[in-house]
């Protein structure tokens, strides 16, 4: 079972130690790498101007006080790009005329150490020639002026975009000062190039500004002709209106009709009141007209001075009748007379009734024809009224037309003459502060930060590098990794043979002082001591996958068993890709798999290297390895043998590649997987664990004594001292 543990700071320190070589490897190729770039680097110098920019006010003619003027962002934003504009830098390339003259200030450039430069330059060498040879064709010798031209201004195009490009426009903060720099390999190239920009911004917001102006005049001139046409029209059709209606009077006149019109109305409702009086008296004298005694009962005609005059003298007469019969008679001619003259009175007086009763009537009909006139003017006054206020309408209408017109158009006229005044006196709100100098020392490359920065990123990066590569390394490398992440005890570490001419095969018996001897005997050692009872007799040799030392375990396991003077056997098990032939240079025409399948008798041979090892070898490659195996005839094979050796072992297949290794391992006593460090992961461990136990379901599942660990590379600190101290004690014991 896998099991993380917890990890100390001396594991990183051992991780760095593990990966010294990987962290040096990754730290000089990036120190190097950062310090030929350096070297190779021409120096660039940085020449600065500092100019101060100030927003215009709105009014041309106005006093700019720069104090008071509002910060504004989008303004000063666009005046930036505005530097960096492609047209600024055109004018630039035409100032110095650098289209004729570049190649002048950068002539001992490329002259010093370059690494890449010369590389960068070469390639774009052998472009240009491939494009040449590619783009070859006959022309005329018409069109060469024409590609003169056309090679001219796209060179002028490509200085103004390389200038534009390498511009930097830095704001000052708090200020309204900004920084124009420009990066050249020529100190005083850069200088000039900056002090030119400068001038050149200023020029072309200048130009800006008077074409701004020129289209100004232009579109009001256009436009004061428009408005002067309209103003003509507009008062020449005011002037026929006033013709037409007599307006000339016409102000007077409708200030007058309102007083006309209140005095008339008044004397209509007076005429009307009068008529409605007279009416009524004409209405009553009318009903009592025919009767003379009613009608001088009435006051109207009562109080007349003529009917009362004549009144007083009918009662005279009256009286001087009374008084004359009773001196006379009625035929008296004194009575006839008086009578006479009574009669004559009151004639007169009936004569004067009816002059006051027509007088009446008279005045009625005056008053009635007098409230008919004043209904009549009035009437008349009211559509004089309305007719003036339509005629008044309609002239207000033309003259506000003509005034809207003469104004529209003075004001044209005041802008053209304000603008013919301001256009030859405009002025540019940007200054030069401070003039780029000529710089001394370059500003790129910055070696001092650049070696630092190589230092650091070099040795952190192979840090960093180191821990990556041991975070993807999930492969065995020592013996606590195994014990606690597969929960296996370690049997024993075979160091890392690295001489291509020497063989590991039997090194155990040609070099019994190497440490590779040492390790073998440090192994036997472990075995033996595994159990407490009795040693295993019967050992399986296997591993997980191939190429990781099974063969060469127990070639050298068998001969180390054999020195401590017991009887060992040596099996070649591996039924499918037998090598202990080989190693001991042996015939392998009959052995193991000829057995089992009844083809021959038991061939058990010395080894010929010590004289207590025997060696069975495999025999031929039969087509059915594990049901060989797994026959009936394996268990007598293993008692006669136990009955003739002290310890038999056996090599075998990989765990993980066929099943000849858990078929073995049922009849063996015990069974040691042999990993390669740097090689076997633990995933692959793990799965031959599994499918080993997953097979030994019986008491002997623990007879899985253990792991050995082969190929280790002594040179690596993280293991030395472990791995010497190990073998030391493994060696004392043995001995």
């Amino acid at each position: 079972m896998m099991e993380e543990k917890e990890i100390h700071l001396r594991d990183y320190y051992r991780v760095v130690v593990k990966r010294k070589y990987t962290v040096f490897t990754f730290f000089a190729v990036v120190f190097v790498a950062v310090l030929l770039a350096t070297l190779s680097m021409t120096p660039v110098y940085t020449a600065s101007t500092k100019v101060l920019i100030e927003k215009s006010e709105p009014s041309k003619l106005a006093v700019t006080n720069f104090y008071y003027v509002p910060y504004d962002p989008d303004f000063y934003e666009t005046q930036y790009q505005l530097i960096k504009s492609t047209s600024v830098a055109q004018k630039v390339v035409e100032t110095l005329s650098l289209d004729r003259n570049y190649e002048r200030y950068f002539k001992d450039e490329g002259k010093g150490f370059n690494v890449i430069g010369g590389t960068v330059q070469w390639f774009r060498e052998i472009f240009s020639l491939l494009g040449r040879i590619a783009g070859t064709s006959d022309s005329g010798s018409g069109e060469e002026p024409e590609k003169e031209g056309a090679e001219e201004d796209s060179r002028v195009k490509a200085l103004s975009q390389m200038i534009s490009d390498s511009l930097m426009v830095s704001p000052i903060k708090n200020s309204k000062l900004v920084n124009i720099s420009y990066q050249s390999t020529n100190p005083e190239f850069a200088a000039m190039v900056v002090n030119s920009v400068a001038k050149a911004y200023k020029e072309d917001l200048l130009d800006m500004k008077m074409s701004s102006s020129k289209y100004e005049m232009r579109w009001l001139t256009e436009k004061a002709e428009e408005e002067k046409a309209k103003l003509e029209k507009s008062e020449k059709a005011l002037q026929e209106y006033m013709r037409d209606n007599d307006i000339v009077t016409l102000e007077n006149r409708i200030a007058m009709v309102p007083e006309k019109l209140s005095e008339v109305a008044t004397k209509l409702a007076a005429a009307e009141t009068k008529r409605k009086e007279v009416e009524s008296l004409y209405n009553k004298v009318k009903d009592v007209a025919k009767d003379i005694d009613k009608a001088e009962t009435m006051p109207v005609i009562a109080s007349d001075p003529t009917i009362q005059s004549l009144r007083t003298q009918i009662l005279k007469a009256e009286q001087n009748i009374m008084d004359l019969s009773k001196k006379y008679g009625q035929k008296h001619p004194t009575m006839i007379t008086a009578m006479a003259d009574l009669k004559g009175l009151r004639e007169k007086k009936e004569r004067e009734i009816r002059r006051v009763t027509e007088s009446i009537k008279n005045e009625y009909e005056l008053a009635r024809a007098n409230e008919e006139s004043l209904r009549r003017m009035a009437a008349q006054t009211k559509a004089d009224t309305l007719n003036l206020s339509e005629k008044f309408i309609q002239y207000g209408v033309l003259k506000r037309e003509a005034e809207t017109n003469k104004q529209l158009y003075d004001a044209i006229i005041k802008r053209i003459k304000e603008q013919d005044v301001t256009q030859d006196i405009q002025t540019v709100d940007v200054w030069v502060v401070e003039k780029a100098e000529v710089p001394k020392y370059p500003s790129k490359p910055r070696k001092s930060l650049n070696i630092m920065l190589g230092l650091v990123l070099g040795l952190f990066g192979g840090v960093g590098l180191a821990f990556f590569i041991e975070y993807l390394d999930n492969t065995i490398k020592s013996p606590e990794d195994v014990e606690t992440k597969l929960g296996l005890p370690v049997l024993g570490m075979v160091a890392l043979l690295k001489s291509k001419d020497k063989s590991i095969d039997a090194i155990a018996v040609k070099e019994p002082q190497s440490t590779f001897a040492e390790s073998y005997k440090a192994l036997r050692t472990a075995i033996l001591l595994s159990s407490a009872v009795k040693s295993p007799r019967n050992l399986l040799i296997t591993s997980i996958g191939p190429g990781e030392g099974k063969t060469v375990t127990a070639s050298n396991l068998a001969l180390t068993i054999a020195q401590s003077e017991h009887k060992v056997l040596l099996v070649d098990g591996d039924l499918r890709k037998p090598r202990i032939h080989r190693v001991f240079d042996l015939d392998n025409s009959e052995g193991l798999s000829t057995y089992l399948a009844g083809a021959s008798a038991l061939r058990i041979v010395p080894s010929g290297v010590l004289p207590n090892l025997s060696l069975l070898p495999s025999g031929p490659v039969p087509p059915n390895p594990s049901e060989l195996l797994g026959s009936s005839k394996m268990p007598d094979l293993l008692r006669v043998l136990g009955e003739k050796f002290d310890f038999i072992v056996w090599d075998s297949a990989p765990l993980l590649t066929v099943t000849d290794s858990l078929v073995l391992s049922r009849f063996l006593d015990g069974t040691i997987i042999v990993a390669k460090a740097g090689a076997t992961t633990f995933e692959s461990v793990a799965r031959g664990l599994k499918s080993f136990r997953g097979r030994r379901q019986t008491d002997k599942d623990h007879h899985l004594l253990g792991v050995i660990i082969n190929g280790i590379d002594l040179k690596s600190d993280i293991y030395y001292y472990r791995y010497y101290n190990y073998q030391y004690q493994a060696g004392e014991e043995a001995r």
